[in-house]
């Protein structure tokens, strides 16, 4: 029904992904960009219209959120992913990151230490050091699955980093980028009944959460417990899933009132507590009746690309151990058997391959690199060949 097979030219239109300055010297006019968590699809036709209309009213002054952008939202992950929230849990904001920052602001003080799982998402770190807070890592464990590898928690180390008792916040990544897993709900119920035994509070980034592959099912981390839906703060937004990250539209929901207010505070003192008239005409479009339909043809697309990717460097490149892919878009390959730093594998597939992805120690685990699928598939597949040849390469070098 939806065509993400189409090319749409984004080099030259000022986006991030295509346009940005690498670290290297690199032909950009011939660079496949396979890095930041941006897609190259259009956004759905039902958000373009809704766009279009708030458009054509010809005015864009400051913004009031209606209360049909808070129904919108709450009636979408009540359907879609079986929790309910109260209009009253809502703060609005313009985006995951800033949110995360104002949360860690107001429920955290200069010296507390914040518990996170490497690798992760490489805000995490910079938020949480921007905050005067001290990173407490409870690394991801590796566990064999095929000729790959998968990602769980190490609960044993878990309870303790929690039972530090300058340990005040863990920021959970569900889905986890880059890791790719998507937790079940007994792993997300083990992690609430440890950080509430130490009152360890859990903040729970959850901006993937649309992007799973078949197979897998996304538990809200509130859905996991009615303990864990009451102390929790959760950070959702349709910007990843729906591709309209530009138009800054984000939520922070928690249902205690005490915390409620802090955050309401350190946002406003952030000052990100004024959103964009175009994002909340998005938003509401994007949690209709419709964005079901075209998330499911998405997923079932960036799988196809993902089976792509295993079979090129299945054939190609065996050495390069693919961590599997749960959720997300954004793949997780280890390169640690070429002996080399992630940053000089980024820089000489650039340079020579002309395919950008990210380095890996941005995240917290040197020797791997993560890759960006959500393109279309004559793009993907070309980024993916050019892949597994520069890994050859430096792997006889």
């Amino acid at each position: 029904m939806y065509n993400f097979d189409k090319v749409v030219r984004r080099r030259g239109s000022g986006c991030v992904k295509w346009d940005a300055q690498p670290p290297v010297e690199a032909d950009m006019d011939n660079v496949i960009p396979m890095w930041v968590a941006d897609m190259d699809f259009e956004a759905a036709p039902f958000i373009r219209k809704a766009i279009q209309d708030r458009i054509d009213h010809g005015i864009f002054g400051y913004t009031h959120v209606p209360e049909s952008f808070y129904k919108a939202t709450i009636d979408w992950f009540r359907r879609r992913h079986g929790v309910t929230y109260d209009r009253n849990w809502f703060i609005y904001t313009i985006g995951v990151v800033p949110a995360i920052s104002a949360v860690i602001k107001a429920l955290t003080q200069p010296g507390d230490k914040v518990i996170l799982q490497s690798p992760v998402y490489n805000c995490f770190f910079s938020s949480i050091r921007n905050n005067g807070c001290i990173i407490l890592d409870n690394p991801l464990k590796e566990i064999p699955e095929g000729s790959g590898f998968t990602y769980g928690i190490d609960f044993e180390d878990f309870e303790k980093k929690c039972s530090d008792p300058a340990a005040k916040v863990f920021l959970l990544c569900n889905p986890h980028n880059p890791a790719g897993r998507v937790w079940t709900k007994e792993e997300l119920r083990q992690i609430g009944e440890i950080a509430r035994r130490h009152g360890v509070i859990v903040i729970s980034d959850e901006i993937h959460c649309e992007l799973v592959m078949p197979g897998y099912h996304y538990t809200p981390y509130g859905a996991a417990s009615e303990e864990n839906l009451k102390n929790s703060v959760i950070f959702c937004s349709p910007s990843k899933s729906f591709n309209i990250a530009g138009l800054q539209v984000a939520n922070i929901i928690t249902a205690d009132p005490d915390w409620r207010a802090r955050i309401d505070r350190a946002v406003n003192i952030n000052e990100t507590c004024d959103v964009n008239p175009i994002g909340v005409a998005a938003l509401q479009a994007a949690y209709s009746a419709e964005g079901d339909a075209w998330l499911d043809e998405l997923n079932a697309y960036i799988y196809g690309n993902y089976r792509t990717l295993k079979e090129i460097f299945a054939k190609e490149i065996p050495f390069a151990r693919i961590v599997k892919l749960e959720g997300t878009y954004l793949p997780w390959i280890d390169c640690r058997s070429l002996g080399l730093k992630s940053e000089e594998i980024e820089n000489s597939l650039l340079q020579n391959e002309k395919v950008w992805v990210n380095a890996g120690a941005m995240y917290g685990q040197d020797g791997f690199i993560r890759i960006n699928l959500a393109t279309p598939a004559s793009i993907c597949r070309e980024g993916l060949e050019r892949i597994a040849a520069g890994l050859k390469r430096l792997s006889k070098a």
